[in-house]
């Protein structure tokens, strides 16, 4: 016979957990899965869908950039475990290797069907599906449920999951970005999509992307500030040698009026 203090607790267990569940469904999760992103950007078409046929379309999280797309694109280019990184929790998604702080031009040349590799061994990895210079950069995994990658175009596996990550860059006035992220999903079975978005992929992409967001806005900024100040010197680097060179012409222009004048009588004004 169970001790009655155990009895006594079970319902009050179960409602503590189903209180969890309540906050997490109604209060947290619809603001997760639209984080940032305006009643446009949610129902506006979102570039991929015909990528993943049947997929469901994934939450939208959106950021404003103070740097034009350029300084954006630049960063996103350049991700990859063994290249740049994924500028979000180093030691949960990038095997502890820290990411980069700044651009590569080595890496900035990217085509459809580039390879941006998770794992050190280069046995995953998110191919580039989609791709629209400084305006979309739509990265796809397609694995069986074993961890296999298999050609999506040619014959699926039973089980599988078929994805495509996408950043969709908008330009803002003032040389800002929109960077707004989404995507699509097909999962089989189909029957465990639904509580595996819901408890393991919404709230572990919600935490991923919010950390790649708060770094590449830093990244991008700082670049972008930078090429202002570098632009600024030069600019007043310019006047500088321009008025220095004006200054030279006049006194070159006074001392040759002076040295014309030396030796001539002086006349009187009349």
């Amino acid at each position: 016979m169970k001790p009655a203090g155990i009895l006594s607790s079970t319902p009050a267990k179960l409602a503590a957990a189903l209180g969890l569940v309540s906050l997490y469904t109604f209060g947290l999760r619809p603001r997760m899965v639209r984080w940032g992103a305006t009643p446009e950007e949610i129902d506006e078409p979102f570039p991929g869908a015909n990528i993943i046929p049947g997929g469901t379309r994934s939450g939208t999280m959106a950021i404003t950039i103070d740097a034009p797309p350029p300084n954006v694109w630049a960063y996103l280019v350049q991700m990859g475990v063994d290249r740049g990184g994924w500028y979000s929790w180093d030691n949960l998604d990038n095997w502890g290797r820290t990411s980069t702080d700044h651009v590569h031009p080595e890496w900035q040349e990217v085509k459809l069907g580039d390879r941006f590799y998770s794992m050190p061994d280069k046995s995953q990895w998110w191919e580039v599906a989609a791709l629209e210079p400084e305006h979309f950069l739509g990265l796809r995994v397609a694995i069986d449920l074993h961890g296999h990658w298999f050609d999506p175009n040619g014959k699926k596996p039973e089980h599988y999951t078929d994805s495509i990550w996408g950043f969709l860059l908008k330009p803002l006035p003032g040389n800002r970005t929109r960077l707004i992220v989404s995507g699509y999903w097909d999962l089989q079975p189909k029957w465990l999509q639904l509580p595996a978005s819901f408890f393991l992929l919404e709230p572990s992409h919600w935490i991923m992307q919010m950390r790649q967001f708060t770094k590449l806005k830093h990244l991008a900024e700082a670049d972008y500030h930078a090429e202002l100040e570098q632009r600024s010197g030069h600019t007043a680097l310019r006047t500088l040698r321009r008025r220095s060179k004006v200054s030279g012409t006049l006194e070159q222009r006074r001392r040759q009026g002076e040295s014309s004048s030396i030796g001539q009588p002086w006349q009187p004004q009349l």
